[in-house]
């Protein structure tokens, strides 16, 4: 269904935060779209950080590399989360297998303006592989991995598919 080769940053953000999430987008089911949240959030980084250049990796979009090769991505939410780490580490993988020496991510919270930086090691790199191998098995699973508990929800906009009462 999806090889390694396919997984982008958002099948990592989804592992992250709902595997059923996951696993419904994988088959297409995107709810995404319609949301107001969703549309805010693209409206404001367009705004916000039109210096920037996103860079098509294929499977992947990232919103910026510099000249000293630091992968950034923007954040519209203040919470720092490890799906957000983790999306920028699999932008870092991404760009080393075609043979960027990238330095590591910095990641942009546009609210407090704050950023966070970390290098891209060897122990990144290891994560980041296994990530891509827990995203293919789970999108690989025959049926749909169980709902979260409510208490467990992040209310994405999945919530009605995702969580169980």
């Amino acid at each position: 269904m999806i090889s390694a080769d396919d997984v982008g940053g958002v099948h990592i953000k989804y592992l992250y935060h709902c595997r059923r999430q996951l696993w419904l987008y994988a088959r297409g089911f995107r709810p995404e779209q319609l949301s107001e949240t969703v549309a805010l959030g693209t409206a404001i980084h367009d705004i916000s950080y039109a210096r920037f250049s996103p860079v098509d990796l294929g499977a992947a979009t990232l919103d910026h590399l510099d000249n000293q090769l630091w992968v950034h991505e923007v954040k519209h939410s203040d919470k720092r989360r490890e799906a957000d780490r983790a999306q920028a580490r699999h932008y870092c993988h991404q760009l080393t297998r075609v043979g960027v020496d990238v330095q590591g991510a910095v990641l942009h919270y546009r609210s407090p303006r704050k950023t966070e930086r970390f290098p891209y090691t060897e122990e990144e790199h290891m994560h980041a592989s296994e990530d891509i191998e827990q995203v293919v098995a789970t999108i690989a699973l025959p049926e749909s991995p169980p709902r979260l508990p409510k208490s467990r929800c992040r209310g994405c906009s999945y919530s009605d598919y995702c969580w169980s009462v």
